[in-house]
């Protein structure tokens, strides 16, 4: 099962079938901004790993494309439990230290009582500030809960793996996080796909 968050607030509970019905795929992956503007080369210090990446679209292409006669994965079986989160009082600045300090893509911004707002990423500040560059100062000291987060799409933890994996490949998905009860449990990651198909005897047989 998989559920649409909007700062906070449910928009659509449906299945992987239905997720594309709901949410549909948006083919354009490009930026806002343009890569040589120079806020860019300032805030962005790591550029991506193209054979990293076919590294991990293959392996999310080995979980989606399984026999389903193996035995079968849960997102709970897999996922990240300790999931480093930023607080909705958390100014932009602050996150984007945290997202450069500890090199995430993403990091889950959650309420109080750790119910999922959002994602904060790089490319999200990196959009805000081009968008009113003249204001760039007042942009970072702005705190996450005045910011309008982009659509979240999390799943939840007994969910079937290969329909995670299938849904980070249509929307270009770097982590999905993992809700129960709306309460953050976990997030599932390129990462985490990497190490189940290095680590997990029956994953290394799909193809």
């Amino acid at each position: 099962m998989f559920t649409i968050y909007e700062n906070g607030i449910i928009g659509v509970q449906t299945t992987a079938d239905n997720l594309h019905k709901v949410k549909p795929i948006d083919k354009s992956t490009k930026e806002k901004f343009s890569p040589n503007d120079e806020i860019i080369e300032h805030f962005s210090h790591k550029k991506k790993n193209p054979k990293n990446n076919d590294e991990v679209i293959n392996s999310y292409k080995k979980i989606a494309n399984m026999d389903t006669s193996e035995l079968i994965y849960q997102v709970k079986d897999i996922m990240t439990k300790d999931v480093f989160t930023v607080g909705t009082k958390t100014t932009i600045e602050e996150a984007y230290h945290f997202l450069k300090e500890y090199d995430f893509v993403q990091i889950p911004v959650v309420s109080i009582d750790r119910k999922i707002i959002g994602l904060i990423s790089k490319k999200i500040i990196l959009n805000l500030l081009m968008a009113d560059i003249d204001n760039v100062k007042e942009i970072l000291n702005r705190k996450l809960e005045d910011v309008f987060l982009p659509e979240v799409i999390t799943t939840d933890p007994i969910s079937d793996i290969r329909r995670v994996a299938k849904v980070m490949i249509d929307y270009n998905l770097d982590a999905v996080p993992v809700v129960d009860d709306d309460i953050l449990f976990g997030i599932i990651s390129k990462t985490d796909i990497l190490k189940a198909v290095s680590h997990l005897p029956k994953l290394q047989l799909w193809s």
